[in-house]
């Protein structure tokens, strides 16, 4: 439901934490693909944050602790990831190859 609250307030779970911490390991994977074409670039970190969505997503949905659940979206696989989310997570991919790059 949208709510119009001018605050913007929400909520999460504290599994989103480490889960949006590991985006600090692509870090390495920035660096080894400096200066290859962006559609690469993007394409890769989409599929990292995909592979990393639906992992995440399959052990906390083990427990019936999965704050996500795309089951009733179209796109949707197993209602752990949502394919047509890819154009939100390679933009999202090279923010944080922006973030974690580090001048030479």
């Amino acid at each position: 439901m949208m709510s119009r609250d001018p605050k913007l307030t929400c909520k999460t779970s504290i599994w989103m934490f480490p889960i949006y911490g590991m985006a600090s390991f692509l870090s390495p994977m920035c660096r080894h693909l400096k200066g290859k074409n962006l559609m690469l670039r993007g394409g890769v970190y989409t599929l990292c944050i995909f592979a990393a969505e639906f992992t995440t997503g399959s052990i906390l949905k083990k427990y019936q602790v999965c704050p996500w659940d795309y089951s009733g979206q179209k796109t949707n696989i197993r209602g752990l990831i949502k394919l047509n989310y890819a154009p939100l997570w390679f933009g999202a991919g090279l923010f944080f190859e922006k973030l974690l790059s580090h001048p030479e």
